[in-house]
């Protein structure tokens, strides 16, 4: 029995079972990444291991220390900005809000570059499936120029691992190897800059994030596409994809401290896809739901970039340099925009 900390909480089979094209859409579907009340819970699931700590999306903690056990006040009550001033003040909390869009995430990494190359570096980061992927790489403290080097190098069938159980296709172990690798195993904690993984319950269907503990596990439920992963047990709750509840967390940004939250959409319009496929029927039914989701929650973020990478497939890989290139297009065009909100300042009470 492991433990994993949250806000707001098979047998593997021959893979040659499925076809080329069905594997890869399938495992792109639901990492393609490449998509909670306080209090600690313990955390089980197959090969699941290590200690996560599950805040609830309003219980507004530290954004210098990021552990749940220290979440108090309500971060979704107004704050007090201003465009200069004079007074006791202090530069505002940027938060980034990346949403789920499997393999459209790569675009995250080019935005957090270009925003760091502008010389605008985030605060807090929250991330939901694919989000949930760069996001943890990035808060970790993984430089921009080696967060691009190791998304484009990153293989395909790294990602999976296989049951074909009655409740899933794959376990998801393997996402959670290769995100622990790359952020050197260390809790999320002791990350540079407080993160979330957005995640779904599965009982009641609340939104949870998950902002301690082990970073592998949170982003494995964070991305735990049903039907494609295991869902992710946590103190007798399961957990899955954050996408169900929460497509772009601009909110759970909010409850991490950020003053000012900039949300990146990579969503893709609803369009008919082939669905003779058990991943064609999943890809169009998350987009379908993805959309009216994401809207509402939209409207709360201070400034909304949308990287031109709708028309890709969700399990397009291929095309990940360029999604890389419309995330640093989509800040080039908004820079203005995004030196204005870096330029406010918040009333120090």
């Amino acid at each position: 029995m492991t433990r994993q900390d949250e806000s707001a909480p098979c047998d593997r089979s021959d893979a040659s079972a499925c076809g080329d094209d069905t594997r890869r859409r399938v495992l792109l579907a639901g990492v393609g990444l490449l998509t909670v009340p306080a209090g600690c819970a313990q955390v089980s699931g197959p090969g699941g291991a290590g200690r996560a700590a599950v805040a609830a999306p309003h219980g507004g903690a530290d954004p210098q220390r990021g552990s749940a056990a220290q979440a108090s006040g309500d971060a979704s009550s107004p704050t007090s900005i201003s465009g200069s001033g004079s007074g006791a003040a202090r530069p505002v909390r940027i938060g980034l809000a990346l949403g789920g869009g499997a393999a459209r995430g790569f675009a995250h990494v080019g935005v957090v570059r270009a925003l760091e190359e502008a010389g605008i570096r985030p605060s807090v980061v929250a991330g939901t499936s694919a989000g949930s992927v760069v996001g943890a790489l990035y808060a970790s403290g993984m430089p921009p120029d080696r967060l691009e080097a190791v998304a484009l190098a990153l293989e395909q069938g790294a990602l999976g691992d296989w049951s074909l159980s009655l409740r899933s296709l794959m376990r998801g172990q393997a996402l959670q190897s290769v995100v622990n690798r790359h952020v050197g195993a260390r809790p999320i904690e002791r990350f540079a800059l407080p993160y979330g993984a957005v995640v779904t319950d599965l009982y009641n269907g609340a939104m949870r994030v998950l902002r301690s503990g082990d970073a592998g596990l949170a982003v494995r439920a964070s991305s735990a596409v049903p039907g494609v992963f295991e869902p992710v047990r946590i103190d007798g709750r399961e957990y899955v994809d954050g996408g169900l509840s929460s497509p772009i967390p601009v909110r759970a940004a909010r409850s991490l401290g950020a003053d000012v939250v900039i949300a990146v959409d990579i969503s893709a319009k609803p369009k008919f896809q082939s669905t003779d496929s058990m991943a064609g029927v999943l890809l169009q039914t998350f987009a379908i739901m993805s959309g009216h989701l994401a809207e509402a929650e939209l409207k709360e973020a201070d400034l909304v970039l949308r990287p031109e990478v709708g028309d890709l497939s969700a399990a397009e890989f291929s095309s990940r340099e360029h999604a890389v290139l419309q995330g640093r297009m989509a800040v080039r065009k908004a820079l203005p925009e995004i030196r204005a909100l870096a330029a406010r300042r918040v009333a120090v009470r």
